[in-house]
Order: C-alpha cells, then sequence, then structure tokens
C-alpha cells in the first residue's frame, strides 16, 4: 500500500513535467447543482496517465533508464510512457493492440515511441508480448496501473484536489484498471478520512464493482468490455494491488450507461466547454444521471481522466440529441 510521503515523493518528482491541472466550476442549471470538474485532458498527453509514467520511469536505476523502457497499452498510457521516456532521453517500447484508437496510436508514434502491434487478444496477451520483449531487448516495464510507484503518481490529483477544494466532500473517479482511483482515494482518505470517493465504470466494464461488492477480483469476458465506448475502460479486471487500494480507501462504485455516457460528451463540450474521451466523461454522467446514487454533497469534483477522442466519434455524439 501506497502511504502519503509516496504521494508527495511523487509530487515533487513529477513537477514541472506533469501540469497541475484546475478545477473548473460548473452549474448544471436544470437543478442548480454544482460540480468541479478536474480536467486531465490538459495534460501534455491528453490524459492523467503521464503523471505515473513519469514517476516510474524516474524511480528507476540509471542503468535500467539507458536500456529504455516498454509498456502495453490501448492508448493513453502508451502516451504518457512515450512523453515521459523523449523528456528523459531514452527509448520507449509499447505494445499496443491493432484495434487501439488511430487517434492514440498516431500521438504516440509522434512521442517517439516504438509500437509493436499485436492482434486480437486482451489484454493478457499485450502484457505476455510485452514482457517477452522486455526479456529479449533488456527493458524496463512501465505497468499500466497494477504497480505502487505508478498508482503514487496517480494519487497527485488527489493531492492537487485537496490544495485546490480544501471542503470537498465528494469526488468521484473513473475507473480502468484502477490505478487512477487507488491514487486518488489513498491521498484523499490518508488527509481527510471522510471524504466520500466513489468510482464510476461504464456498464459493460463493472469488474471493479463486482470486484468490490463480491470481495474478490472478479474478471469479465473481453467480448462484454469491448462494447463500451469507454475504450480506456475496457480492462477485464483491475490489478491485484489496485483491488486492495480501492477495498481500503474506496466507499462505493457505481456505473453508467453508454447512452448516459454519450450525453455527458456532449454536455462537457458544449456546456463546459471542455473536450472529452468517453472514458473521462463518465464521473460527469454520474454527476448528471446518478444523484440518487451518491452521497449528498454541495461541493464535489468530478475527476475527467482524458481528452483524447477519436475526431469521428465525436462528431457523431456532438450530432446526436438528447
Amino acid at each position: 500500500m501506497i502511504t502519503l510521503e509516496d504521494i508527495k515523493s511523487a509530487q515533487a518528482r513529477i513537477a514541472g513535467v506533469a501540469v497541475n491541472t484546475p478545477l473548473v466550476h460548473y452549474t448544471d442549471f436544470s437543478t442548480d447543482r454544482q460540480t468541479f470538474p478536474k480536467p486531465e485532458s490538459f495534460q501534455p498527453v491528453g490524459a492523467f496517465k503521464l503523471r505515473g509514467a513519469y514517476n516510474k520511469i524516474a524511480s528507476l536505476s540509471p542503468d535500467q533508464r539507458r536500456q529504455g523502457v516498454i509498456a502495453f497499452s490501448s492508448g493513453n498510457h502508451a502516451q504518457g510512457v512515450a512523453y515521459a521516456a523523449r523528456a528523459m532521453g531514452i527509448r520507449a517500447v509499447i505494445v499496443m493492440p491493432a484495434r487501439a484508437p488511430a487517434i492514440k496510436r498516431a500521438k504516440t508514434l509522434d512521442l517517439g515511441a516504438e509500437i509493436v502491434t499485436v492482434e486480437g487478444g486482451g489484454e493478457e496477451e499485450w502484457r505476455v508480448a510485452a514482457e517477452t520483449l522486455a526479456a529479449e531487448r533488456g527493458l524496463a516495464m512501465v505497468p499500466p496501473f497494477d504497480d505502487e510507484t505508478i498508482i503514487a503518481g496517480q494519487a497527485t490529483v488527489g493531492l492537487e484536489i485537496l490544495q485546490d477544494l480544501p471542503d470537498v466532500e465528494l469526488v468521484l473517479v473513473p475507473i480502468g484498471g484502477g490505478g487512477l482511483i487507488s491514487g486518488v482515494a489513498a491521498a484523499l482518505k490518508l488527509i481527510r478520512p471522510e471524504i466520500h470517493v466513489v468510482g464510476v465504470e461504464p456498464e459493460w466494464a463493472n469488474d471493479a464493482q463486482a470486484s468490490l461488492r463480491s470481495g474478490r477480483i472478479v474478471e469479465l469476458p473481453i467480448e462484454q468490455t469491448g462494447r463500451t465506448i469507454a475504450d480506456g475502460m475496457r480492462a477485464t479486471r483491475i490489478g491485484d494491488i489496485t483491488f486492495e487500494h480501492i477495498r481500503t480507501f474506496v466507499d462505493d462504485i457505481i456505473t453508467v450507461s453508454e447512452d448516459e455516457i454519450r450525453k455527458a460528451v456532449r454536455k462537457l463540450i458544449l456546456d463546459a466547454r471542455l473536450v472529452v474521451e468517453p472514458s473521462g466523461a463518465v464521473t460527469f454522467a454520474a454527476f448528471l444521471y446518478h444523484q440518487h446514487e451518491l452521497p449528498p454533497a454541495k461541493r464535489s469534483v468530478t475527476v475527467i481522466s482524458g481528452g483524447n477522442v477519436d475526431p469521428e466519434l465525436l462528431s457523431q455524439i456532438l450530432a446526436e440529441e438528447d
């Protein structure tokens, strides 16, 4: 389990590389409810993943950095690792599925990473391919979420929330593999245990919710998780380390529908002027459409995890009507 000292060390390490993202005030005028979206889409790579990736790579030994790093990712973690590696002048190899969004693949290449494509399969197949290459080339692995150094980097989001909104009562956090919510919840609860932390997942990818409620890690079929529009949340299971953090620090996990995610993306763009990807909009969807499942709170934060949305998909969503 990470400690407050781990999180503060990570904050110092990533300073000047990751952006201290602001809280944006939002009022739903139909209900007068208010929240503060925290747009991690403002990061140089368009998502929170830079925090953990840079913290992990900066924590490697000089010899490990000289050899280079490797990661497996469908997009945002890939960009975070590629950006961090370039910032430190080391090589990065990324194992990506062939179905990864074209915009995320292109941006990863632009950052100078080598991409190795894997046809079909799920995250386990990508991980095995990455581990094989790591052994062959002597590369250091940078995991996407199930790693305490990665989690400590993501936890800096929680420290920033407390710095900008000390009296926050409720924080909504997206869940893919669980690294972001593990870190944010730890940072918040270690400082102010009374804050409510609620995770949000798509209905089609509710592995973390099922795991928290059953007390054991539940794995879903990729045929199910692959159906969600939230491509950054298609992990079939959370990690062992993230599960322990979630069980310790997270109050509840709720789900939102595909239609609610699409409407939340559109509303964030048109009303809050924030361009987000579907994975980043799930918390806002929960705020808009699931108040009955949330603890009452006058001051809440909705963490917007990223903004790397495919332009064609974005065009489709904007053309839809509520």
